[in-house]
């Protein structure tokens, strides 16, 4: 296994990050099977681990936390995540300076530790000024309850917008998405096709294809480490043996061919989508 820094910090973390969301009922519900395969991935040599709140309503935290009894807290770099809705009530998600206080401390309960070391908002809220938000998660870095900060699936320019925010308040620190999968819809038929495509190459590369998409998204500079996201013991073995594969620049360069940079098949694979194109009324002042 390989290390880097994450970021700027002095943090160094394994190049596979373990990804949690398969635990639980969104993927595995065996909780045994889900402790053995995350001792599996830090027998490994992987120290980097990643949940959210709303992965599986909290279990998947519950089931890291399992895994991590006994003594194995204190050398994992533990990251998880907040924004998704986690009940009926119309203040239970979002950045709200309320919602990041309170779940923080359901995530610190279901963890079963006294810090996150990475916490991230899950989703830019655009209901939410940044100044909120970051005065929320400054409050829990001076708590000694969060060490580092961080977002998923934000638009470029929220990030952008975050960093100004920061630097004016001197702050530094497939039943659940259908439309990913319904084969109706063109470009899901197309990311079919391009996986195929993908399949070939990573055959001709000599490499299996978990490789290849591990490999790929690791000789990106910005990356400091790789999210893979086993639900079985299988999946994990399949997948740790790429952190140790380097791709050709011929290799990188017919990957583009088959997915050009910045292209998304479907917008329900953007992630996050700038509310200035996806909202009709916002496009037409």
């Amino acid at each position: 296994m390989q290390y880097r820094k994450l970021g700027r910090t002095g943090v160094e973390v394994s190049t596979l990050c373990l990804g949690a969301m398969m635990f639980g009922a969104w993927g595995n519900t065996d909780h045994d099977e889900g402790v053995a395969v995350i001792h599996a991935a830090l027998d490994a040599g992987v120290n980097f681990i990643d949940t959210a709140d709303v992965y599986s309503a909290g279990e998947s935290e519950e089931i890291v936390a399992k895994a991590l009894a006994g003594g194995r807290r204190d050398d994992v770099v533990l990251a998880t995540k907040v924004f998704s809705p986690m009940g009926p009530d119309r203040n239970q998600w979002g950045a709200s300076r309320r919602w990041i206080i309170r779940e923080c401390e359901d995530s610190l309960r279901r963890l079963q530790t006294d810090h996150i070391d990475l916490y991230q908002v899950h989703r830019h809220d655009p209901m939410t000024d940044h100044e909120e938000t970051l005065g929320a998660l400054s409050d829990l870095v001076h708590q000694g309850k969060v060490r580092y900060l961080g977002s998923s699936t934000y638009p470029a320019s929220e990030i952008v917008e975050a960093q100004w925010a920061a630097d004016r308040r001197n702050s530094h620190r497939a039943t659940r998405m259908p439309a990913r999968y319904d084969l109706s819809v063109p470009g899901n038929q197309q990311k079919l096709d391009a996986a195929d495509a993908l399949g070939a190459l990573a055959d001709e590369a000599g490499l299996p294809l978990p490789h290849l998409a591990v490999a790929w998204t690791l000789r990106n500079p910005a990356v400091t480490s790789a999210i893979i996201g086993p639900r079985t013991m299988e999946q994990l073995t399949s997948q740790l043996g790429a952190a140790d594969v380097t791709l050709t620049d011929d290799v990188l360069d017919r990957i583009d061919e088959v997915v050009p940079p910045g292209h998304n098949f479907t917008w329900a694979d953007a992630g996050a989508v700038p509310a200035m194109v996806a909202n009709k009324l916002e496009r037409r002042r």
